[in-house]
């Protein structure tokens, strides 16, 4: 509730699966060594929030020189960026980041003005394509997307393949430029070419200062709220569910990832306090890792996409809607993959909630 700060060290023990906490201010131990199923060695990089026993904690840094070696020396940063020609295959892109074991950290559906986009490719002001080129980016949304891993920035030039599309087909058939991409421009992806070139990329789209990079695309008219929830990030469903929605139909217009606060969730989810006894849980897990906040649009896109959800038990939903998305990915009445509008008027409601009013405030907590 006071939203204290407080450093503990965290130590994991990856024979057994169980954790440690120390308070490093009153120096003493704070959680005696217990096994803890939930958390992962694949979890444990700087920058990231986990979850233990219902505590949120961010990684700010390895605890000693060894542990640092071991887990972070290979780890890189990286912008990957899917183009206008090919956001509406987004889902099996992730899909193909999500294999190449590269983790995805932030993610935003932004439209580049004409001087964003001249900006971004500055280098190539003075080549013969930089017009097409900037045009072609102009042309629709983009998604921006930091993704982390070992050696993320030759392994995402690996995934995107040559950067002309026709050649990418002759010499790497399975690449993303041979499967998704028309030409030299309209190639389905970008990807930063050095670290260099990453750290000044993300901090376009993703500034660590003040400011928020290029606008998101959400438009809060006729749509729905869809929110995949931490755990199916973390399960690496993200691709299968973009996957899913798509193919059913919906449109998805704006995408964003958020970590939230206890109080964010909290409030995001009050219209269920008192109602449904699973509340403390469904705010606990809201707020345990990131999410990734989508607005939908179709055809009376609240009800025809709640429909597509299927009910909050999956169990239920795969006696009753086994094509829902609950039914493919969820687990249980809490872990069922994705939040989404429940009555048609929380629509835009719940969108501008998380566009406007979540996202210039986000506050950690613990």
């Amino acid at each position: 509730i006071a939203a204290l700060l407080r450093r503990y060290q965290l130590l994991f023990y990856p024979k057994d699966g169980s954790v440690e906490m120390f308070d490093v201010k009153n120096q003493r131990t704070f959680l005696r060594r217990t096994k803890y199923d939930e958390l992962h060695q694949e979890d444990l990089f700087v920058g990231n929030r986990v979850n233990v026993f219902s505590r949120q904690l961010d990684l700010i840094g390895y605890g000693d020189q060894y542990t640092g070696n071991k887990l972070g020396s290979k780890k890189e940063r990286t912008l990957a960026m899917i183009k206008p020609d090919a956001v509406n295959k987004m889902g099996d892109i992730l899909q193909m980041i999500n294999d190449a074991n590269l983790i995805l950290t932030k993610a935003k559906m932004t439209k580049l003005t004409w001087k964003q986009a001249a900006d971004f490719y500055t280098e190539h002001q003075t080549k013969s394509f930089f017009h097409n080129l900037v045009q072609f980016m102009t042309s629709g949304p983009v998604v921006a997307m930091e993704l982390m891993g070992d050696e993320a920035v030759s392994v995402w030039r690996r995934i995107l393949g040559p950067t002309d599309s026709g050649v990418a087909r002759k010499e790497a058939p399975p690449s993303l430029r041979a499967q998704f991409g028309t030409d030299g421009t309209r190639n389905a992806g970008h990807g930063s070419d050095s670290l260099a070139s990453a750290a000044r990329e993300l901090e376009f789209f993703f500034p660590s200062t003040a400011g928020h990079g290029p606008a998101n695309t959400a438009n809060c008219t006729d749509c729905a709220c869809c929110v995949i929830k931490p755990h199916a990030i973390s399960e690496a469903l993200t691709g299968k569910i973009l996957h899913s929605i798509s193919a059913a139909g919906f449109e998805i217009s704006a995408l964003q990832m958020f970590n939230m606060d206890r109080a964010n969730a909290e409030e995001f989810l009050e219209v269920y306090k008192g109602v449904v006894t699973e509340y403390p849980n469904m705010v606990a897990e809201l707020c345990s890792g990131p999410c990734m906040a989508l607005e939908i649009r179709g055809t009376d896109a609240p009800k025809t996409f709640r429909e597509f959800c299927g009910p909050a038990d999956p169990e239920i939903a795969r006696h009753l809607r086994p094509d829902s998305l609950r039914a493919l990915y969820g687990k249980t009445k809490v872990q069922n993959a994705v939040h989404c509008t429940d009555l048609p008027e929380d629509g835009i409601l719940e969108v501008h909630t998380y566009w406007h009013l979540i996202h210039p405030h986000i506050s950690i907590s613990e």
